[in-house]
């Protein structure tokens, strides 16, 4: 069946990221990981490249700084994320990803991987023409002109 309308590309994007996150899912449930989400592991991803609170973990993840805040306070309790002083300024805390975490982080990280290749396989060189076209619509500011 061919996408026809915008409504119908934007469900077919949605449909093929469920899909990805299902596998990763897996993935991780697999490797003993089954308190966790793709979203959780995402959240990790970005503490271990530098958002050391809620308000930059949020930035980073697109997700509001309360949404952020519960994110850390699970990742916390499970075990994947611990919060420690900043040598630096004693009244803030910064973040940091476990060992436990840093595992969770390559498994997704390969289960992606590994979800990616195997399109790139079957798909053969419209892969990359797909890509290229998925960057160009990502760095597209849709919204038109502002005032």
């Amino acid at each position: 069946m061919a996408t026809r309308s915008g409504t119908e590309f934007a469900q077919l994007l949605m449909q093929s990221f469920e899909a990805m996150v299902n596998e990763v899912r897996t993935s991780l449930q697999a490797a003993g990981h089954s308190g966790l989400t793709v979203a959780n592991e995402m959240a990790m991803q970005a503490i271990d490249d530098g958002a050391s609170s809620a308000s930059s973990l949020g930035r980073a993840t697109g997700v509001s700084r309360q949404a952020a805040a519960k994110t850390i306070s699970t990742l916390e309790t499970l075990g994947y994320v611990t919060r420690e002083l900043n040598p630096g300024d004693g009244r803030e805390k910064s973040l940091r990803v476990t060992p436990q975490g840093h595992s969770a982080i390559s498994i997704g990280a390969a289960a992606f991987d590994q979800v990616f290749e195997r399109w790139q396989r079957q798909t053969g060189e419209s892969a990359q023409q797909a890509i290229a076209a998925l960057e160009q619509l990502a760095a597209t500011d849709l919204s038109g002109p502002s005032d």
